[in-house]
């Protein structure tokens, strides 16, 4: 599968020459506030990307998302010419699916507007993968949440990402300490990526959304459970070292009711009914937190993200469809999680729950 690639930009002279990987470091060793993030600014000059995001309101899961979200990709520019005869990865968060708790998982609905999405606009194939963090197959999740009977009506497989055949590729974003990783060979067998999170806080990372998604991508026969090796690297620079080593092509972030608090698991849904749409992850995820309420420049991996894989940055960003202010809200955050201090747009009372 065909990568595209950011080509890093001449550093200062030689005299003052820093590596990106000891700024960043540097950075997400320290948080984003105080002089490591005046350092960060100052020593990485390059040009901010442009990107367009997609946000749509959607009130249930009863609506037409297929076509929703076909208008969403054709939106960004995205049509037959781009999808026709692609073999395409759907990488949902299939994390668990406790019954009555579908605010922690990509809803089916979501998953098979994608899918038929996909379908209309040419693709050969549609794939749906997904590596659970927990012990559990994904078979056995797909049939809890309901997922499996839906997309038996179009004949998609579902794939076992912590358990396909294995590839290896260098380690493209020299974040943690890890020389190469290894994916699931699935990805070696498609054209096209879409990361399907769900809106989310977390208590490690801040938020969860299209770049944390892409944990589940890795294969949990290497990493463990729940991807022990990137918890202990990292968990912000091992977000950046994956997606920086398998860019994803397309995001589609299911808002329609999300997951507030004490996320990714035992947080209680929060109805945001939206959905969030775009080819640049950083982009997408910065989209989404600002409708959360949340400051995507105080999130480390999407603050040293920024300029690298992408943009976050509000004005850089081409709004299509409705605007963040129409369809923003404010998710809890719990001051006792450090991960969500200092994470609001604009602090409320929730916030010291």
């Amino acid at each position: 599968m065909k990568q595209d690639m950011t080509n890093p930009e001449k550093g200062p002279r030689r005299e003052h020459r820093i590596s990106r990987r000891a700024v960043l470091t540097g950075l997400l060793a320290a948080g984003t506030t105080g002089t490591a993030g005046l350092i960060f600014q100052k020593l990485r000059k390059r040009k901010e990307q442009q990107a367009r995001t997609f946000i749509a309101k959607a009130a249930s899961y009863d609506v037409d998302l297929t076509s929703l979200i076909e208008a969403g990709m054709r939106q960004l520019g995205i049509g037959e010419q781009h999808i026709r005869g692609k073999r395409v990865l759907l990488k949902p968060n299939l994390l668990e699916t406790p019954e009555g708790a579908a605010h922690i998982y990509t809803h089916p609905h979501v998953i098979r507007g994608a899918v038929e999405a996909m379908l209309k606009l040419g693709a050969e194939r549609v794939i749906v993968g997904e590596g659970s963090a927990s012990y559990r197959e994904i078979g056995r999740l797909a049939d809890e949440s309901g997922l499996a009977e839906l997309l038996a009506e179009d004949n998609i497989p579902i794939v076992d990402l912590n358990c396909d055949d294995l590839v290896v590729r260098a380690n493209a974003g020299g974040m943690t300490s890890l020389k190469t990783l290894t994916f699931p060979a699935v990805t070696e067998k498609v054209d096209f990526v879409v990361s399907m999170p769900k809106m989310k806080t977390h208590h490690w990372a801040g938020v969860t959304l299209s770049m944390k998604n892409m944990f589940g991508l890795m294969p949990g026969i290497v990493y463990g459970w729940p991807k022990n090796t990137f918890h202990c690297a990292g968990i912000n620079r091992s977000i950046l070292d994956i997606n920086a080593t398998l860019p994803s092509h397309l995001a589609i972030v299911d808002g329609i009711t999300g997951m507030e608090g004490d996320g990714p698991l035992a947080g209680p849904a929060k109805q945001a009914g939206v959905i969030v749409i775009g080819r640049n992850l950083p982009a997408v995820d910065a989209t989404a937190a600002r409708v959360m309420g949340i400051n995507p420049l105080k999130v480390p991996h999407l603050k040293a993200a920024s300029g690298w894989l992408g943009t976050i940055r509000e004005n850089n960003i081409s709004q299509r469809g409705e605007t963040i202010a129409s369809v923003q809200t404010q998710f809890a955050l719990l001051s006792k999680i450090p991960a969500h201090r200092g994470l609001r747009l604009r602090a409320t009372r929730q916030d010291m729950n």
